[in-house]
């Protein structure tokens, strides 16, 4: 993940649809070793390698190849997909000659919006023997700044990178279906967002009693809230985003701490992570809410095709724990209060 790029113009086309299975499926590309999509996180519960635990995810099944460009039954860690979307870190030369310290810094070349590189080649790499193409498919995700959506980056693009944090292996039959699985994702993660600020964009109040009949009623009750509020709902936009398959979420590691003590919760950990940063209309007042993405995936279908989980929420702040508790504990407690027997029996 963490593959947008703020370069550029951006495109007035609508915004991309995620692929379909098919068009996954046709690619029939193989997994390169180094393929940073699935490899999993390092466990951060041992000493030699970091855990990461299970969600109550979201799930957002995408459904590629019959030979999937995602390498599921990989043990490898996610080191290799942590370089490849995070900026690599430079020890200091002190031995240097002066003359090197008037070039520019590594960090000065970054783009401060998703510490990216703030441009990637779209130029075919030396002894490249498969064209890519160079057209940047248009997001759905607006921009903070207010100019477009967030594009995402070409194939070539994508290949450049790859080859640029060393990884030389890569197949470059399997890139274009990379890039399909990565943007399916990312698509996936903002409609989440989207959600849960249609809830709790405009207060706590107001979430409550949106969730106070439980997740399978809250549809429902905010369809009929927005029909009687009958004002437009204001757009969140994605200010900016950091990758951080390296660090897990305290939620990942209780999770995974959960899954040692009984096996019944066991369950393979985020193979990334990000931290996007959105911004919110709160009474005409713009306010900056980081939501937190854990990427889990599954055991395939029958059929092979793989399937993800999106674990979306909030940080915790003060805020956004009191969000996570109205949704999930105006869940439990709906149930645990018998009002889902309730709600059976009227309809009877």
């Amino acid at each position: 993940m963490g593959w947008f790029w703020a370069d550029g113009n951006a495109s007035a086309a609508a915004p991309a649809v995620p692929p379909s299975h098919k068009d996954l499926a046709a690619s029939g590309a193989t997994p390169p070793p180094s393929c940073p999509m699935h490899n999993k996180t390092m466990d951060a519960l041992s000493a030699h390698k970091p855990a990461t635990p299970a969600p109550e995810p979201t799930p957002a099944a995408a459904a590629p190849p019959s030979k999937c460009p995602v390498n599921h039954g990989a043990k490898d860690t996610l080191a290799a997909a942590a370089a490849a979307v995070a900026p690599k870190q430079h020890q200091p030369d002190h031995h240097q000659p002066a003359a090197a310290a008037s070039e520019p810094s590594f960090l000065s070349k970054l783009n401060p919006l998703n510490y990216m590189f703030s441009s990637i080649s779209q130029e075919p790499a030396p002894n490249q023997a498969i064209a890519l193409p160079t057209e940047r498919d248009p997001s759905s995700i607006p921009k903070g700044t207010g100019d477009g959506n967030w594009e995402y980056p070409s194939p070539q693009q994508m290949y450049n990178a790859l080859l640029r944090k060393g990884y030389t292996d890569t197949d470059i039959t399997a890139v274009e279906s990379m890039v399909a699985v990565h943007n399916f994702l990312n698509e996936g993660a903002w409609n989440e967002i989207v959600e849960w600020e249609r809830r709790f964009g405009k207060g706590l109040m107001r979430g409550w009693e949106i969730m106070k009949r439980g997740e399978e009623n809250a549809p429902m009750m905010l369809r009929r809230l927005e029909a009687q509020e009958n004002d437009p709902e204001p757009q969140p936009t994605l200010i900016r985003f950091q990758g951080r398959p390296k660090e897990m979420t305290p939620k990942a590691a209780l999770l995974q701490v959960l899954g040692r003590i009984n096996s019944k919760y066991a369950t393979e950990p985020p193979f990334d992570r990000h931290d996007w940063y959105v911004s919110r209309d709160d009474n005409g007042e713009k306010k900056e809410v980081r939501y937190v993405i854990d990427f889990y995936s599954a055991p395939p279908e029958p059929t092979g095709e793989p399937v993800f989980y999106l674990d979306v929420r909030p940080a915790v702040t003060v805020t956004g724990a009191c969000e996570r508790l109205l949704r999930w504990g105006g869940d439990v407690w709906w149930k645990a209060s018998g009002g889902e027997v309730r709600e059976q029996e009227r309809s009877k």
